[in-house]
């Protein structure tokens, strides 16, 4: 069986990765790198549960083929925080109970996170906007709008969804 060996830093880390051409990034973080925070959910690139930061920018990584991440910088759910702590959109989602069941939760984190990362003071629309990516089931959006706007700085006041 034909390999590819990929070069990329993962959370941080200098990563050399080989793995048979084109299989998902997703499979590859889960299965491989054992790193376990990014979900499976659609496998089409619909839900969001898969979602990854390349480059600090918001990637579903289910429907990325693995060559696509050479030489660039991958941050996964737990390459956010640092020295032991967590990142403040994670820490502001359990300050807010942000999330019900829990499975959209870490695709949910990481869209805020690349969110925030461009723009650090976004609108109650623009959270919106960029959360719309991302598929809830249990419906825990008005607790995840105010955990991206708590984790930005933003009021505390009650928002409408």
């Amino acid at each position: 069986m034909d390999m590819v060996r990929i070069n990329c830093v993962v959370n941080d880390r200098q990563t050399s990765i080989e793995s048979p051409p084109g299989r998902s990034l997703l499979e590859v973080i889960r299965e491989d790198l054992g790193l376990t925070g990014t979900k499976y959910g659609c496998g089409e690139g619909a839900c969001g549960a898969c979602t990854v930061m390349i480059d600090g920018k918001r990637t579903l990584s289910c429907t990325l083929d693995i060559e696509e991440v050479e030489g660039r910088k991958l941050t996964t759910l737990e390459g956010l925080g640092e020295d032991g702590k967590l990142h403040p959109v994670q820490q502001a989602f359990l300050d807010e109970g942000a999330f019900q069941c829990g499975y959209c939760t870490a695709g949910m984190v990481m869209n805020a996170a690349a969110l925030l990362e461009s723009n650090p003071s976004p609108s109650d629309d623009e959270i919106r906007q960029s959360m719309n990516h991302n598929i809830c089931r249990c419906g825990g959006y008005p607790g995840m709008l105010r955990a991206v706007r708590r984790a930005a700085g933003a009021s505390q006041q009650e928002v409408t969804p």
